[in-house]
């Protein structure tokens, strides 16, 4: 069984007892996340697609990680008129250890 998220403005699939890599969420280490924006579910080759999301359903996670990606240099640079600029960017992250995916009873 596995669904399709919708987190941090990103779609992704997750499946019971694998990680996640999102945008930062709220909590810390330790802590339980609930994500309702379920897309849809596919469990034993039936698929259920939302409008826009599956109502009632959810996924249960742990946080195992907050932290931040490897810096990525932005340098902006025009020849012949001196314009150099050079920035840098580290995206934070939380990892979630997906525990259950909840789907309503119908």
């Amino acid at each position: 069984m596995y669904a399709i998220i919708k987190v941090g403005g990103k779609q992704t699939k997750v499946e019971e007892g694998k990680y996640i890599k999102t945008e930062k969420l709220e909590g810390e280490k330790g802590d339980k996340v609930e994500i309702t924006e379920i897309l849809a579910i596919n469990k034993d080759g039936e698929m259920t697609v939302g409008k826009p999301f599956v109502e009632g359903a959810k996924i249960i996670g742990k946080i195992i990680e907050q932290g931040r990606e490897s810096k990525v240099t932005v340098f902006k640079y025009k020849p012949k008129i001196d314009y150099r600029r050079k920035t840098g960017h580290r995206q934070s992250y939380t990892k979630v250890l997906v525990e259950e995916i909840q789907i309503p009873s119908e």
